[in-house]
């Protein structure tokens, strides 16, 4: 069955393949233009099993909110033109949907999952790839529930994601500071919530460094020693977000802030930045890239 270049862009445009790539595809098919999809997705199948030895190093940070339900995700390929294609960005959402509906408890977990269209996350992923014609691979998320409600930020078009557990009611004044609570944590990269969320190990090794310092300096142990707390209280203000003064404005710390929004208080964050811990040196990354393989390929 003869083929025309017609029905070759719209193959290109029904798969997203190339031009040669699909025109390949009609020859073998005879013009079948069922056919010849197939023949596509077979091959970027195949593709895909091939390029799972490669190091995803790129990618998105991606969240998705829906209703009390909040999810932050990562999803790696290999270079930082496909990450800023938009369709990548279709992919990490449409995943991160499934999280949020599926409640896997792992990565592993996740691809076995369904998509609305009753294929797996894995055969999604693998299909995908075909399209876009590199590794796609879920590295990490994080889901929340909450009783109050959720805020999310994303910035520099995927380069770092925050999600926000939210207690109290979503009013339009609550909702604006949960938006700046999250620039905060992505300006700041806050590691914890409160002092009390500090691990006793943390500080004490902090207070080690801190007092050392401040003999290095040149101060008998027993000033070393007091200094140490005030010292430990630019610690809180550095890395506990209720400690934290507020970027905009550094004479109200982020507690006050919240303080003036009403009953509103934060139950937990994360913040992912994406690649963190990633390096694109493979001996790096070969423990990491093993587990998506094998998770690619079960």
């Amino acid at each position: 069955m003869a083929f025309t270049a017609k029905d070759v862009m719209a193959l290109r445009e029904r798969t997203g393949a190339g031009v040669m790539d699909c025109k390949k595809a009609l020859t073998d098919a005879d013009g079948n233009m069922d056919k010849a999809a197939d023949l596509l997705r077979e091959r970027g199948i195949a593709k895909a099993e091939k390029k799972a030895s490669r190091i995803a190093a790129e990618g998105i940070v991606a969240s998705y909110i829906e209703g009390n339900v909040g999810v932050l995700l990562e999803v790696n390929c290999e270079s930082d033109f496909v990450a800023k294609n938009p369709q990548f960005t279709v992919i990490a959402n449409a995943v991160a949907a499934v999280v949020a509906k599926a409640n896997p408890a792992s990565v592993e977990e996740l691809l076995g999952c369904t998509m609305e269209d009753g294929v797996s996350v894995e055969t999604y992923l693998k299909g995908q790839t075909a399209v876009i014609g590199e590794k796609i691979a879920v590295r990490r998320f994080v889901r929340y529930t909450t009783e109050g409600f959720m805020a999310s930020y994303i910035h520099l078009g995927g380069k770092l994601g925050v999600l926000l557990d939210v207690a109290g009611e979503a009013t339009e004044a609550a909702k604006e500071v949960a938006h700046e609570v999250t620039l905060q944590i992505a300006f700041t990269k806050a590691e914890y919530l409160a002092k009390e969320d500090v691990p006793a190990s943390v500080l004490e090794k902090e207070k080690e460094v801190l007092k050392q310092q401040a003999m290095n300096e040149g101060k008998p142990e027993a000033i070393a020693e007091k200094m140490v707390m005030g010292r430990v209280k630019k610690f809180y203000e550095e890395n506990c977000l209720l400690e934290q003064p507020f970027i905009k404005d550094d004479k109200v710390k982020v507690s006050d802030l919240l303080k003036k929004a009403g009953n509103v208080s934060i139950n937990r964050f994360v913040f992912y930045v994406m690649g963190e811990g990633l390096e694109k040196k493979s001996e790096d990354l070969s423990a990491e890239v093993a587990k998506q393989v094998a998770a690619m390929q079960k």
